[in-house]
């Protein structure tokens, strides 16, 4: 005992401190081991940081490696700032998780730290029958009376932003990065949908600069203190959500007094006031989910999914379109049956049903590119996901939407409308590996919103105008920001293709 002790007392205060690193060092690797066990993945991890700078650095390698080392089992292992994860490949392993999201398996997270950005009551993170209720509540909003309202919001502000993209181009005569236009454009037809009137132009105005904000967070090291921009991203979403919450306020009283409505929070309380109404009669207590802040925390999780994901789909689909010419003219060809922009009327819900070419385009757009590459989740507990590897309490697992999509699917590697035909129908023979809007109980409430937006901006954009991408050197190489996008931000060339744009308006 006295050797040791002499031997510790003879240490200089630096090597007490390398020391006590090396043992941290070493603990962590072995804690790193014993969780990883027979699974594919880095063999060595820093202490705490692990693999947190590669991923924030160069997310697009960072996954790719993960793909790479999970290709022979369909599962691969990595640590990030303190956390262990596991990536599945495997769609079938991927179905497990999304099938699983209970109080004893697994917690859908949206992001490794979105309880923090999110808050503790938000829709992804709830389960059983309480979540079955909010859907419920939820499900006037998507109707297809609702979904008929939203295509009239979103082909008027859609067509004013090509008018302007074709401006700016014209006046230039240089190409511009669409990445930035397409998501103004996004977060514009975003909040007009979702709470129309409610929002004036200074609150929209500072709704996108508090938007900014939290898409610079998501990106960033989950630094929570004053600075850092985890913690401006989490101050945003708290500024956002209050926002909304007067919205939904105002959308109350307008529905109560017999409103019409003209944006999906009045379709929601539309039906609320009936309910509230109901129970004040039988002299019961109001409907749960009925607050205004958590109604505004739902509206917000609503603007993220469309806004982001969205995004990347519309850059996509001119990226894929630019380099597929006999496809965008087979769009071309199709919509022009349909619809012209000599009519000066809205392209109906009817019409967007008949474009069935170019609802295979914005399908394939989606599974060749899916938007939302990963979705993760938390084990709640210890989780048998093979029969010879369970996932350890506390683990982050991120299914993969992405590599699911290139699976089963004939020539996966290959941009093809046509799997998606009638004649084909891959979407349905393959519909376990097309796992764009999830799978299981929290599936994409919206999915037909997103895909209506898809199907319009492709038909009004390779209708009204012509465009070229400005191509360079690994210009359509994908970048997360934070869905994935060519890494040019999509570089094009504009022009007018029609004679004269539409005149469009709500009648």
């Amino acid at each position: 005992m006295d050797y040791y002790y002499s031997l510790v007392s003879s240490l200089t205060p630096t090597q007490c401190i390398m020391s006590f690193l090396a043992l941290l060092l070493l603990i962590q690797q072995f804690t790193y081991w014993n969780k990883k066990r027979h699974l594919p993945g880095p063999a060595f991890v820093l202490p705490f940081l692990g693999n947190a700078i590669s991923l924030v650095c160069n997310p697009s390698k960072f996954w790719e490696d993960q793909a790479a080392f999970a290709r022979r089992v369909g599962i691969s292992a990595n640590y990030v700032i303190g956390k262990f994860i596991v990536f599945t490949r495997s769609s079938e392993l991927s179905h497990l998780i999304f099938s699983n999201v209970r109080p004893d398996a697994f917690l859908l997270v949206g992001h490794p730290f979105g309880k923090k950005l999110f808050g503790e009551h938000n829709l992804i993170y709830m389960f059983g029958q309480d979540h079955k209720d909010l859907r419920r509540r939820i499900a006037p909003n998507f109707t297809l009376r609702a979904l008929s309202t939203y295509l009239s919001l979103q082909q008027i502000i859609i067509l004013e932003h090509l008018k302007r993209w074709e401006k700016m181009c014209a006046s230039d005569k240089t190409p511009i990065s669409l990445r930035l236009l397409v998501r103004d454009m996004n977060l514009e037809t975003s909040q007009t949908v979702i709470v129309g009137p409610y929002l004036l132009q200074h609150a929209r105005d500072k709704f996108k600069s508090d938007y900014t904000l939290f898409n610079v967070g998501l990106m960033k090291l989950p630094i929570d203190l004053p600075g850092f921009a985890f913690r401006n991203a989490r101050l945003a979403v708290e500024r956002l959500v209050q926002t909304l919450a007067v919205c939904t306020r105002e959308s109350k009283i307008r529905m109560a007094e017999g409103g019409e409505p003209s944006c999906l929070i009045d379709f929601w309380m539309q039906e609320q006031a009936k309910e509230v109404a109901a129970a004040r009669a039988a002299g019961r207590p109001p409907p749960l989910h009925s607050e205004d802040h958590e109604i505004a925390g739902h509206l917000f999780d609503f603007l993220f999914a469309a806004q982001d994901a969205s995004t990347s789909s519309l850059l996509w689909s001119v990226t894929l379109l630019d380099s597929h010419p006999h496809v965008l003219s087979k769009v071309r060809e199709e919509v022009s049956r349909i619809w012209s922009p000599e009519s000066d009327k809205l392209i109906t819900a009817d019409q967007v049903r008949e474009m069935k070419y170019t609802q295979a385009v914005a399908r394939e757009v989606l599974r060749y590119r899916a938007p939302a590459t990963l979705v993760p989740h938390i084990a709640v507990q210890d989780f048998p996901l093979t029969e010879s590897y369970t996932i350890p309490k506390g683990t982050i697992v991120f299914p993969s939407v992405y590599e699911s999509s290139f699976q089963g699917f004939s020539e996966p590697d290959r941009f093809d409308p046509e799997r998606f035909s009638e004649e084909r129908q891959e979407g349905q023979v393959y519909k376990r590996n097309f796992l764009v809007f999830g799978a299981g109980a929290h599936q994409c409430v919206g999915q037909r919103y997103a895909l209506n937006h898809l199907v319009l901006f492709i038909a009004l954009f390779a209708t009204l105008l012509d465009f070229k991408r400005d191509r360079t050197d690994g210009c359509d190489d994908i970048t997360y920001s934070p869905t994935i996008t060519p890494k040019d931000g999509c570089k094009v060339f504009l022009s007018k293709r029609c004679s004269r744009y539409p005149n469009l308006s709500l009648e």
